[in-house]
Parts: structure tokens; sequence; C-alpha cells
């Protein structure tokens, strides 16, 4: 299935998943994982950015406190309360998006982030 199809038949709007946070535009990890369609979900981005850290400096990739991490749970409404326990998730800008493509490299990913792009373009007009 193409992500195309993907995105069309769950209604998926690239740019709902886009947050403003830190004054930066960024994409949650588990959205990315969801896009991406990885298999372990964002144990996979994990790591993979783990093995490629020198690429993602926090102005591509940084880890939301627990403050930015409620205020973002109270705007979106949809994480339960009980996944609490998980480790704080990641966000990517524009920027570690297409880096994260890079070290995936898998068409999907090649296909999602242009997606991307155009979304965070987009958003910018």
């Amino acid at each position: 299935m193409l992500i195309n199809d993907l995105i069309e038949k769950e209604d998926i709007k690239i740019e709902n998943m886009i947050y403003e946070i830190r004054g930066k535009q960024v994409m949650l990890d588990n959205d990315l994982a969801r896009l991406y369609k990885c298999k372990n979900g964002t144990k996979t981005i994990n790591q993979a950015v783990k093995r490629h850290i020198n690429r993602f400096p926090e102005r591509y990739m940084f880890q939301l406190s627990e403050r930015e991490y409620d205020n973002l749970r109270s705007q979106v409404g949809t994480t339960k309360e009980n996944n609490k326990s998980r480790t704080l998730p990641y966000v990517f800008t524009e920027q570690g998006v297409v880096m994260l493509a890079t070290i995936l490299r898998t068409p999907i990913a090649e296909e999602v982030s242009i997606r991307i792009m155009d979304a965070f373009v987009a958003m910018r007009k």
C-alpha cells in the first residue's frame, strides 16, 4: 500500500500532526513512526537516531519536557493519561524529518518525507 493510499484511507492530514513547540514547527516521534510504517513504532526511530546521533543536533530533534508534554496532551486531547509512564516523546523539526528519512532509507520514508515537506511549506504560507 502506498502512503497516499494510507493517508487517504485513514483521512490523515499531515498538517494536523505539526505542532509549534519552543517556537519551532515539529512532529512527534509516534506520528512519524505511524507515517513511516515502523513495525516497532518509535523504537525503530529511536534506534536509528542513536546509531546516527551526530546527525541530530537539538535544532533538528529534542525531547519534550514533562510540562511541554502535558501542554501538548491538553491541546491534542487524544493521548491517554495512563500513557504517562512512557518515556517523554521526541519531536523532529522540518530538518530533522529530512535527516530521519535519510537514515531510515526506505521507499515509504522517501515518499512520506516529501509529503511532510509539502505540509511544512503549506503551513508557512
